[in-house]
């Protein structure tokens, strides 16, 4: 769990969760491509960038004078399997509490 969670802050932001989605969709891109019809600026998307790379969400490698960004996905595997482990958690307590309430009452024997 302790890898995910720096997973889980850089997508609870909504601007870096569209700019995940949009470099899953469109593949690597500039900052300019991925701020064009953004409603921040080239230097915020640039800012949400590097907190994605620091969760090694994505990685920018230099192209000529730009920056050219790829989304690395083996960390939202990590993610998934993290929400994995917590929904069989949840599924268990569950059963194990519907398990209780259905069994007889011993009291009143």
């Amino acid at each position: 769990m302790r890898t995910a969670a720096p997973i889980f802050a850089a997508l609870g932001d909504e601007t870096r969760l569209s700019l995940v989605m949009r470099l899953s969709a469109g593949g690597p891109q500039s900052v300019g491509r991925l701020a064009a019809g953004a409603s921040v600026t080239r230097q915020a998307v640039a800012k949400h960038l590097g907190i994605l790379a620091e969760a090694n969400l994505a990685h920018g490698d230099r192209a000529g004078r730009e920056v050219i960004w790829r989304l690395d996905p083996q960390p939202l595997d990590e993610a998934r399997h993290a929400i994995d482990r917590i929904a069989a958690e949840w599924d268990s307590a569950l059963t194990n509490l519907k398990r209780f309430l259905e069994q007889p009452d011993q009291s009143t024997s």
